[in-house]
C-alpha cells in the first residue's frame, strides 16, 4: 500500500514538474539558508577562538589606567616600574612568565625604504606568554637583554615591506638614531580580532628601548602567562592584591590599573557570534514555514483538480485512509525532495563562502540532520489538512464535480 502511494506521488510530481519544483523552492531556500548561516557562524566562532589562542595561552595583560578601548588603557595613571614586574613574578605563584612591555610608534628605515610600525621593548618572556614562534634566527641572549644591545626581531609584514626577498638575518634597520641588527624573524600570526596586523612589529630588548629610544624606565604593559593547572580567576585576584599594594591604593580607592584576560575576550566574542548565528538561523527558518504554506496551497489546488479522481477511487472501494495517505505522501515527498536539494546547495555554498571569507569550514552535521527532519515535518504538518480534505470528500459529490 505504501509503495503504491509512493508510485502515485512520484507520477503526480512528474506530471507537474514545473509546479512541483516551484512548490519545493521555499523548502530548498529555507533548508539551505539555515545550514549556510549556522556553518558560517560556526566557522566565525572557531576562527575567533583560534585567533585568541594564537595570541597566547592563558595570557593576562596588566595595564596602567582603566581600559578605554580594545587593548588600550587611559594615559592618566602612572606607568609601571621594573620593581612592579619583579613583584608580580615573585608574589603571584600561579604565573609562569612575566614580560614587561614598552611600546612606541616609529618609522623604521632600511636603505631607501621606510615604514611606520610599532616598536616593542621587552624580554624573551614576551614571546613565551604570547605564543610566538621563530621562522628563523634566534631569541635575545641574556647579555643582549642586560646590556641593551642594538638587536631586533621582526615580524613577517615588516620583513616583506622593508627587506623584500633579501635574506633578513644580519640586515640593519634604523630606528631614529639607533641602527639595530636583525637576529630573528617571527612566524606569521595575521590580524588580531580588532583588525591590528600582529606581524607589523619590531621587537627589541627592553633596556635598548629605555636607553636609546624613550629615555625613561616606563613600562606600559605587563604580559603574564597563567599556569595551565591554575585558575585564571585566582591569578587575577592575586594580581589585583599585589598591584594595589605596589601602587599604594587606599582600601576605598578605585584601581588605577586594569587586567585584561584573553579567555574572557574569547568567551565574550564567541558568545556574541553564537547569538548572532542563532538569530540569523531563526530568521532563515521562517522561509521553511513559508515553503510549508506553499506546499499546503498547491496540495489544496491539487485536491480541487483531482476531485473526480478521488471520487472514482472512493466509489470503487478505496478507504479514506488510502486517499489520506496518498496526498500526505505527495506533500512529504515534495518537502523531502526540497530538503535534499537544499542540503546539497548549502554544502557547496557554505564551503565557497568559508573560503571567500577566510573562515574554517565548520559543518555541523546535527544541524544538517535537523534541517532535513524539519523539512519532512513541514510536509507532514502542512500536507495533512489538504490530505484530510481529500479523504473526507463525498464520493457522489466528487463524481459529479466538473
Amino acid at each position: 500500500m505504501l509503495f503504491n502511494a509512493l508510485v502515485l506521488a512520484f507520477r503526480e510530481i512528474r506530471r507537474n514538474v514545473l509546479r512541483s519544483s516551484l512548490t519545493a523552492l521555499g523548502i530548498i531556500i529555507g533548508v539551505a539558508s539555515v545550514i549556510i548561516m549556522v556553518t558560517l557562524g560556526n566557522g566565525a566562532t572557531a576562527q575567533v577562538t583560534a585567533d585568541i589562542a594564537n595570541m597566547g595561552s592563558n595570557m593576562l595583560s596588566v595595564m596602567p589606567g582603566q581600559r578605554v578601548g580594545p587593548g588600550g588603557a587611559s594615559g592618566s595613571a602612572k606607568p609601571f616600574r621594573r620593581q612592579d614586574v619583579e613583584a608580580l613574578g615573585r608574589d603571584v605563584a600561579s604565573i609562569t612568565s612575566v614580560a614587561p612591555v614598552s611600546t612606541v610608534g616609529l618609522s623604521v628605515i632600511s636603505g631607501a625604504k621606510n615604514r611606520s610600525t610599532t616598536i616593542t621593548g621587552t624580554t624573551n618572556e614576551y614571546f613565551e606568554s604570547g605564543n610566538w614562534k621563530l621562522a628563523g634566527g634566534r631569541w635575545f641572549s641574556d647579555s643582549e637583554l642586560r646590556s641593551g644591545a642594538a638587536v631586533c626581531i621582526i615580524g613577517q609584514t615588516t620583513r616583506q615591506e622593508l627587506l623584500g626577498g633579501a635574506y633578513p638575518l644580519g640586515s640593519r634597520l634604523r630606528l631614529r638614531s639607533l641602527a639595530c641588527t636583525v637576529i630573528g624573524v617571527l612566524q606569521s600570526k595575521g590580524k588580531s580580532n580588532f583588525g591590528q596586523d600582529r606581524d607589523d612589529t619590531v621587537v627589541i630588548p627592553l633596556r635598548t628601548m629605555q636607553r636609546r629610544l624613550t629615555g625613561n624606565d616606563d613600562i606600559h604593559q605587563v604580559q603574564l602567562s597563567v599556569r595551565t593547572s591554575s585558575s585564571s580567576e585566582k591569578a587575577q585576584q592575586d594580581l589585583y592584591r599585589v598591584m594595589r599594594e605596589r601602587r599604594h591604593l587606599a582600601r576605598d580607592a578605585d584601581d588605577d590599573f586594569s587586567i585584561m584576560d584573553q579567555q574572557e575576550i574569547a568567551n565574550t566574542i564567541s558568545g556574541t557570534t553564537r547569538t548572532l548565528t542563532a538569530l540569523l538561523a531563526a530568521v532563515a527558518a521562517i522561509s521553511l514555514l513559508v515553503g510549508g504554506i506553499g506546499i499546503m496551497n498547491i496540495m489544496l489546488v491539487s485536491v480541487t483538480e483531482r476531485t473526480r479522481e478521488i471520487g472514482i477511487r472512493l466509489a470503487i472501494g478505496a478507504f479514506e485512509r488510502d486517499v489520506l495517505t496518498q496526498f500526505l505522501i505527495e506533500a512529504v515527498v515534495l518537502s523531502v525532495f526540497g530538503g535534499a536539494i537544499g542540503i546539497s546547495l548549502a554544502l557547496g555554498a557554505s564551503f565557497a563562502g568559508a573560503r571567500a571569507l577566510g573562515l574554517p569550514f565548520a559543518l555541523d552535521y546535527g544541524i544538517v540532520a535537523l534541517a532535513f527532519a524539519f523539512s519532512a515535518a513541514v510536509g507532514v504538518v502542512f500536507g495533512f489538512f489538504p490530505a484530510r480534505r481529500a479523504a473526507s470528500l463525498n464520493p457522489i459529490d466528487a463524481l459529479r464535480h466538473e
